[in-house]
């Protein structure tokens, strides 16, 4: 696996974990919890890979998806 599979795979595990805290959370569906990541500025931030958001974990990640969605 080279460096572009691996920050692929780490974004698409990270955006799975991520949606499922927001159905845990806000008690929505899996694909509701997407659609609101998807258009979160968090998301835009963990998919461009200059950031390296990618190489956090989902917790960590998700906190600022919170802080975000508190404005």
């Amino acid at each position: 696996m080279d460096k572009a599979d691996t920050s692929d795979w780490l974004i698409d595990s990270l955006t799975k974990e991520i949606a499922a805290f927001i159905v845990e959370d806000e008690k929505i569906e899996y694909d509701e919890a997407l659609r609101k990541l998807y258009n979160s500025k968090i998301f835009e931030k963990l998919t461009d890979k200059d950031t390296g958001l990618y190489r956090e974990g989902a917790a960590y990640v998700y906190q600022y998806y919170l802080e975000e969605d508190k404005r």
